[in-house]
């Protein structure tokens, strides 16, 4: 446990607790998985108490809580592009191509 550090995500789903994490490792911000084996001990523990989360930094929790809002929202930044495979239109969160696997131009 990093001393110092501030709850920016908490959920009783540890699958998207985890994908919070994972995009927040993603942008290069440091961030501490909390609690991901307490659910046993809901009912006897308050649920506040119970739910996995992600910690981190102070100076880091305005861009990790932004990040997280994008990823939970669903949206991206970044443009649709056209699969230079197979001519594919592929929204900007995608990387690779669904239809034939190419991989995104950079």
């Amino acid at each position: 446990m990093l001393p110092g550090y501030v709850r920016a995500f908490a959920h009783s789903n540890t699958l998207l607790v985890s994908h919070v994490h994972n995009v927040l490792a993603a942008a290069g911000i440091p961030a501490e998985l909390r609690n991901l084996t307490l659910g046993g001990g809901a009912g006897e523990l308050p649920l506040g108490e119970c739910e996995p989360e992600v910690w981190v930094a102070p100076h880091n929790l305005a861009r990790a809580e932004a990040l997280i809002r994008q990823a939970l929202d669903g949206r991206s930044d970044r443009p649709a592009w056209t699969c230079p495979g197979c001519g594919e239109r592929l929204d900007g969160a995608f990387d690779t191509c669904w239809n034939c696997g190419a991989h995104r131009e950079p």
